[in-house]
């Protein structure tokens, strides 16, 4: 585990997009917040039925948006919100009332690219002791449309038969979601919008369930963050935005963090690793982290987020998008490159080599 005060640079040999900038792991008395910066909030609604002029203004708005500071807010986009009030309760009812032998039953491991299952408090990631307990669960692990002709047994992913048909809710909701955010973010760059639809059809993704829980006394002086500061390793990551703050977003631009504040209700999109590496650069994988909510009554509350990250299958092969410009990145099989730049996290081991 490293130390509390640790920086992103010490890890810097994993990565395999570019990433010139130095954090701490964890929030620091002596970090600069910009606190005028607001991150857009842009109506989804636009794209999915405006006009085809309307469409092009909501590409060209979401695009700039994600260059900028690689998050935007979207309200508009038809998922209705009581399913999140419905999984914030799933969420609580999954880390409460399983016992931890029968979460341990789950511990994560690799499936293909996603390290899947539960992830126990303060081991999430073997370089920070994260404030969170985690469980993710990748397409395999739903009873949904798969390309793969594999019976489908719940009880080898989740606790309960229930938790699975509750989440499949979830997942089915944002899926719709996937290839019309992506267009928009290819329309705005000047590319075909329609380049990852085929490979966005019944593609894998990482469905993350995170609880954190109350803050001690202790905890709340460790200076441990209740996430660290990371960059998704996907596309891009749906998150519904939380009750409790928390979330903070690295600017590049201007080298100070960002408060996130998102309407109840809303969805947050950030793109990752994946998506800068396709984009040439264009579209970068921003850093982020849960921090200790502003407001210090909310940290004897329990936080809860359950975001879902897109990625493609392992066997697809990431390379620059045509359009963008001379390619600064070599074509790479998924499945190295993401077990590569995770094995930060998980272990040198974690990484699978292809030829």
């Amino acid at each position: 585990m490293a130390d509390i005060d640790s920086v992103n640079q010490q890890f810097i040999r994993y990565d395999q997009v570019r990433k010139a900038h130095t954090y701490r792991l964890a929030e620091h008395p002596g970090d600069e917040f910009d606190e005028d910066y607001e991150i857009a909030t842009l109506d989804l609604g636009r794209f999915l039925d405006g006009s085809e002029a309307e469409k092009a203004r909501f590409a060209e708005e979401f695009a700039a948006a994600l260059q900028d500071i690689g998050f935007a807010v979207l309200v508009g986009h038809g998922v209705d919100p009581t399913l999140y009030d419905e999984m914030e309760e799933l969420t609580h009812q999954l880390f409460t009332t399983t016992p931890l032998s029968e979460k341990m039953r789950f511990r994560a491991a690799r499936h293909g690219s996603v390290n899947q299952g539960y992830f126990p408090i303060e081991q999430t990631s073997d370089i920070h002791p994260d404030l969170v307990e985690g469980w993710v669960w990748c397409r395999r692990a739903f009873d949904i449309a798969q390309d793969r002709d594999e019976p489908f047994h719940p009880k080898a992913f989740w606790p309960s038969a229930e938790y699975e048909r509750k989440a499949r809710r979830l997942v089915l909701a944002h899926e719709q979601l996937f290839q019309p955010i992506a267009q928009a973010m290819l329309q705005g760059l000047g590319c075909d919008p329609h380049l990852l639809d085929e490979r966005l059809t019944r593609t894998n993704f990482g469905l993350r369930f995170n609880y954190y829980p109350p803050m001690t006394a202790e905890q709340d002086d460790s200076g441990a963050a209740r996430l660290l500061g990371h960059e998704d390793v996907d596309l891009f990551t749906i998150l519904p935005a939380s009750r409790t703050d928390g979330l903070q977003v690295w600017n590049h631009r201007s080298g100070k963090w960002v408060r996130m504040k998102a309407p109840p209700g809303s969805i947050i999109i950030n793109t990752g690793d994946y998506m800068q590496r396709i984009s040439n650069d264009r579209l970068p994988s921003t850093t982020h982290r849960v921090g200790k909510p502003s407001d210090a009554s909310q940290r004897t509350r329990a936080r809860v987020s359950f975001p879902i990250a897109v990625y493609l299958w392992e066997d697809e092969m990431l390379e620059v998008l045509p359009d963008l410009g001379e390619p600064r990145y070599e074509p790479v099989k998924a499945i190295a490159f993401h077990t590569r730049t995770t094995s930060k996290f998980y272990g040198d081991d974690y990484a699978v080599e292809t030829a």
